[in-house]
């Protein structure tokens, strides 16, 4: 129902899913279960659950279709699958996918057994990515808050994230939650004061997309005032000396106006509170990457865990044990002239390119493509768990790409708005219809569960079956990663069969810290590189810098007048993970409409009172949401909630046109040097009041 992780019993009763209870001994969630994982009978049940393979009848996203069977739909999109390679070449398919999901490797696996260059997820721009890729590069790994160990961290730093309520990257809500009990200090970096902002030590409201002049400004503190830890730096960091030397002109003084926030009581207080209570957490979300400029970001934020010394210590930041043996991705597989034909992998050489850690394609130009064959025509999109409209900005755009193809294949729970474009709609097993190795929290691979499918539900299949299937009739060699002796395969490390460790649940792998103690960092110079050679050579600097976005009130003053406010487009609520969960009664009888905060002094000078429709209007489009009157948030910010269609809505674009937060940003340049991350927060907006009614219907 999210990125897993909460050991859940499942009851079964002739072959039906009856309940669901959290396991009291799982080692993330200790038997406490979300609105999301306590909805999962909701999802399998669902009425409006698509169950059989699905064949467009009339036109495209005309709502027509003809239930058909696995063996005609997978013939027919093979067959055209391989008319178009062999006539246009593997180029001309790409791969779309979500977040975090057990099929997430086998669809990188399957397009390079295929040959297919682009490959595209929200995520590997503007969530997540970055901040694994930066790591690799500086510590040769991707820390992790210590969950499971017996020393609870003196400090837990929360940066641009709201874990308590998100849960993110498999090291769920309630697992967060314990580890900000336990610390002596917590802080938060948000300019919302959000659920787990409410009872920190301290919250920092920064303004929107200025995260990299912040953490300039505790690097500067840590260095002027000695505050870092000088045994671990002289021994396992480089460029200590270099990199000191340009951080000196980012003094609190100077991050404070851009910032919008007290030199001394806020941003000299927080970095000598971090520095000094140790072991530390710097626990660093997706609001980070959402800005436009991820790299000098994670850059500055990664560079603080190292000179404090809180890499690999107990309490601290751990390297993961890494104990699933994974599946390859296959690289070798795509010759290399197709790498080389990666859209956007020349540009952005983190996302796309040889330094990238998973290589994916640049969304924006892949779209590009679909509509204008520039550099070439990409005429086929599969998508596995990918609500495409809602999940990329400037949604119209998106829209026409998907439409101007000659093969669209959706593969999901429902149908979604992206799913009514398709030729194809699959039905996609849900996760206790899936047998699969969860290996958490995601890049440490600490723990590993066993997702064992327990029911069949109409013919719902897995997207690996899918892909297996594909494989087999397009001749290419590509094994599903959850077939069962790929499970037993994966287990090699940990000595169980998956059988085995279905009896016991889960393994989790004794805790060992300082392990460059043995064998270095895992980097060319064995150590902590500050500056690695790869980011000079996309820098031309030795340090990270503030770049101010390129549309906020102090870059774009001429249009200040006109849209005064600051957007974000990014929150989440516990009752939803991404665009799912919104068909479901229980999570829309708690949740049910999209929500606008704003500011009461904000609120009244628009005159729009609690629960008044607003529109909310940027630069590149307009949408409407309910509005939440809060003094949990800047006066000048404007937080509006992501994600939103509505499944009760008749027609077959399921009202994605009226609340969906990607109609507010746009995809074009500039983009990120490293990345080709675009902005989704920080947006200059306006808000006006509506007097309509909502723009959804009463669930059930």
């Amino acid at each position: 129902m999210c990125h897993g992780g909460c050991g859940a019993w499942l009851h079964v009763k002739n072959g039906r899913l009856t309940a669901i209870e959290g396991h009291p001994d799982a080692p993330f969630n200790r038997g406490a279960l979300c609105p999301k994982g306590r909805a999962t009978l909701e999802l399998v049940d669902h009425p409006d659950r698509v169950r059989s393979p699905l064949r467009r009848t009339g036109t495209r996203g005309g709502g027509s279709w003809q239930q058909v069977s696995w063996e005609v739909a997978l013939d027919d999109i093979a067959g055209r699958l391989n008319d178009l390679m062999n006539r246009f070449g593997p180029e001309t398919v790409a791969f779309g996918q979500g977040t975090g999901r057990h099929h997430y490797l086998d669809v990188l696996r399957f397009a390079n057994a295929l040959g297919v260059p682009n490959v595209i997820e929200p995520g590997g721009a503007q969530c997540f990515l970055p901040r694994v890729t930066v790591s690799k590069h500086m510590y040769g790994d991707f820390p992790t808050a210590d969950y499971l160990g017996d020393t609870p961290p003196a400090c837990v730093l929360v940066w641009g994230g709201n874990p308590v309520v998100t849960g993110p990257d498999g090291k769920v809500l309630f697992a967060a939650a314990r580890l900000l009990k336990c610390a002596d200090v917590t802080i938060v970096v948000d300019p919302c004061r959000s659920e787990t902002a409410r009872h920190c030590t301290l919250h920092l409201p920064i303004r929107p997309g200025t995260d990299a002049a912040l953490a300039l400004a505790f690097l500067n503190v840590i260095i002027k005032e000695s505050l870092y830890d000088a045994d671990f730096v002289q021994h396992w960091v480089t460029d200590f000396d270099e990199f000191s030397q340009g951080i000196e002109p980012f003094t609190p003084e100077w991050a404070a106006p851009i910032t919008g926030l007290d030199a001394e009581v806020q941003i000299r207080r927080a970095a000598q509170l971090y520095a000094t209570h140790r072991p530390g957490v710097l626990d660093w979300g997706m609001a980070i990457e959402q800005t436009g400029r991820p790299f000098d970001t994670c850059w500055a934020l990664a560079a603080l865990r190292a000179i404090t010394g809180n890499l690999d210590i107990p309490g601290g930041d751990c390297f993961g044990a890494h104990v699933q043996h994974s599946a390859p991705v296959n690289r070798g597989a795509a010759a290399e002239a197709l790498i080389e034909k990666r859209l956007g992998g020349d540009r952005f050489p983190f996302l796309g390119g040889r330094q990238a850690h998973i290589r994916l394609a640049h969304a924006p130009s892949l779209f590009q493509a679909m509509l204008t064959g520039k550099p070439y025509l990409v005429r086929a999109f599969l998508v596995f768990g990918n609500n495409t409209l809602t999940a990329y900005p400037n949604p119209n755009r998106v829209q026409e790409a998907l439409l101007s193809t000659d093969l669209l294949v959706v593969s999901d729970f429902f149908r979604t708005p992206t799913a009514e474009l398709a030729d194809y709609i699959l039905p996609a097993a849900a996760w206790p219809e899936v047998d699969d190795v969860v290996a958490l929290p995601y890049i440490a691979e600490n723990v590993l569960q066993a997702q064992q499918q327990v029911i069949q539900t109409g013919d719902c299949r897995c997207d690996e079956w899918i892909m297996g299937e594909l494989a087999r009739l397009l001749q290419v060699d590509f094994i599903p990663s959850n077939r069962p002796d790929q499970l037993d395969h994966r287990l090699q490390r940990t000595g169980l069969t998956f059988a085995e460790l279905c009896e016991r649940g889960w393994y989790i792998a004794p805790s060992q810290y300082r392990k460059y103690e043995n064998r270095g960092f895992r980097t060319p110079s064995r150590k902590v590189e500050l500056i690695p050679a790869v980011f000079r050579q996309i820098s031309s600097r030795s340090v990270p810098m503030y770049q101010e976005p390129p549309e906020t009130p102090v870059s774009r003053p001429d249009q200040a007048a006109e849209f005064p406010l600051i957007l974000i487009t990014g929150a989440r609520r516990m009752h939803y993970f991404c665009s799912e969960g919104r068909a479901l009664p229980s999570l829309r009888r708690a949740r049910p409409e999209p929500c606008a905060e704003i500011h009461p002094a904000t609120a009244a000078a628009y005159g729009v009172g609690e629960g008044a429709m607003v529109r909310v209007v940027t630069l590149h489009g307009e949408a409407i949401f309910r509005a939440a009157i809060t003094e949990a948030i800047r006066s000048d910010v404007v937080s509006v909630d992501f994600g939103w269609w509505f499944p009760e809505v008749p027609t077959p674009d399921h009202g994605v046109w009226t609340s969906n937060a990607n109609l507010l940003t746009d995809s074009e340049a500039p983009y990120d040097p490293a990345f080709g991350s675009y902005r989704l927060r920080g947006l200059l907006c306006r808000i006006e009041r509506v007097d309509e009614k909502s723009p959804k219907k009463e669930s059930e």
